[in-house]
């Protein structure tokens, strides 16, 4: 390991770019809302995981330009995300900021942001510093090694000892074995951030795509930088030390309680109701969904009277208006528009206010066509819109006996409960 106790923070000629990767689905985080945007307090100070991560970089170096990749039509919500926590915007006072679309995985992500910066450093020596969005913790320390020994040896990245005993496993008439046990102490765990010379490493990546292609895969940037000698001049990646603090977060529960979200959890209830005339000419869509009858909703959109209950519980429980107001049907842009993109519309705007969705009750009252039958086809197109687990939301259908507009099968109508949370502010 690379002795790291003399090194000092110095302004080097050297260009540095920093590349924060939160182009990530969180998935494994649950809750509807990506762990690089929860709310997070350290040392009393309130920011996003997003933001953390990026300020440990801006007050540790100088930074010229500060690339973060999102998820496909995810800007706003990391710049929402990122601007959340007030130090941010003096500190990029001399750095430039770049959001880059990721791609299909953190390679196709980072290789993006590579050539972001390559075009806009012009810079045959500079740097770059990739760093997981998800570890807010990262210490300067770590940041001033990395950056350091990357100058000294072209590429650098933080490891962590292994604490249990390592083995290789193999499969033997389908029952897994133990196959070679390794040397604990030559058994590192890598971390973030990795530090390379930059245009050695966009030769690696362009190197790597030809590899892909023939199906191999790579599991970092450590490991694309060491598959190709030839464009580093044979230099190997070093190690310094890392941290346990600097843990990713995957988990709720890697959460720190003391400091997170977790706390001061603030909740909303919300309602929404709607009733579309039915008529014939017309598609009977419900939830997103399409379904077979001789009748369909009469409205200025599609007529989705779920989808209108969902948004208007949605506004209103976060206290950000109704459907009415968002989309006025006297707006001609809106004729015949799908319930679906402006569910997404609203859903945006919430999330960005910092609300979660905890779960989403709907009921909706009709004589015809039975529902049963598309509930799980509904149920899973609502969670699709609102990129929560399909778990978070329930549909039920009833009828009125004959009785009224709805009864008499003139008419449709749902309505919708909804509980959101955040964080308090």
């Amino acid at each position: 390991m690379i002795p790291t106790t003399t090194w000092k923070m110095t302004i080097n000629s050297n260009k540095l770019a920093v590349v924060v990767t939160a182009a990530g689905s969180s998935t494994r985080m649950g809750g509807g809302i990506k762990k690089e945007y929860l709310e997070l307090c350290i040392d009393g100070k309130k920011g996003t995981v997003l933001s953390f991560s990026a300020k440990a970089f801006l007050t540790s170096l100088k930074v010229d330009l500060l690339i973060i990749t999102t998820k496909k039509n995810g800007t706003e919500d990391a710049k929402k995300a990122l601007f959340r926590d007030n130090e941010i915007l003096p500190l990029l006072k001399d750095t430039k900021l770049i959001f880059t679309e990721g791609g299909a995985t953190r390679q196709e992500s980072v290789f993006n942001a590579l050539r972001e910066a390559q075009e806009a450093l012009e810079y045959k020596d500079a740097v770059v510093l990739i760093h997981d969005a998800a570890r807010p913790y990262v210490t300067k320390k770590i940041i001033l090694d990395t950056f350091n020994t990357t100058l000294a040896h072209g590429a650098a990245t933080p490891v962590l000892d292994a604490v249990d005993t390592q083995v290789e496993t193999e499969a033997q008439n389908n029952i897994r074995k133990i196959s070679r046990h390794l040397e604990r102490k030559n058994i590192k765990a890598l971390q973030t951030p990795q530090g390379f010379l930059l245009n050695e490493l966009i030769k690696c990546h362009k190197n790597a795509l030809l590899l892909n292609e023939k199906g191999k895969t790579f599991t970092d940037d450590t490991e694309i930088w060491d598959s190709f000698p030839a464009a580093t001049g044979g230099k190997k990646v070093c190690i310094v030390e890392g941290d346990i603090k600097n843990k990713k977060i995957t988990f709720k529960e890697d959460l720190p309680q003391k400091e997170s979200i977790m706390q001061n959890i603030e909740t909303r209830v919300g309602i929404g109701t709607d009733l579309h005339r039915l008529c014939e000419g017309r598609d009977f869509v419900l939830g997103g969904i399409k379904i077979p009858s001789d009748k369909g909703e009469y409205g200025h959109s599609d007529g989705d009277v779920l989808l209108h209950a969902v948004s208007d519980a949605l506004l209103g429980a976060s206290h950000l208006g109704d459907i009415g107001s968002y989309f006025p049907p006297a707006e001609e842009k809106w004729k015949d528009a799908d319930s679906r993109e402006l569910l997404k519309k609203i859903w945006a705007d919430v999330k960005s206010n910092g609300w979660t969705l905890v779960n989403l009750d709907c009921v909706v009252e009709t004589e015809r066509p039975k529902i049963l039958p598309w509930r799980e086809k509904i149920i899973s197109s609502i969670a699709k819109t609102l990129e929560v687990p399909e778990k978070k939301v329930f549909i039920k259908a009833k009828t009125n006996e004959g009785q009224d507009s709805v009864g008499l099968g003139n008419a449709i109508k749902a309505y919708a409960v909804c509980l959101i949370q955040r964080s308090s502010q």
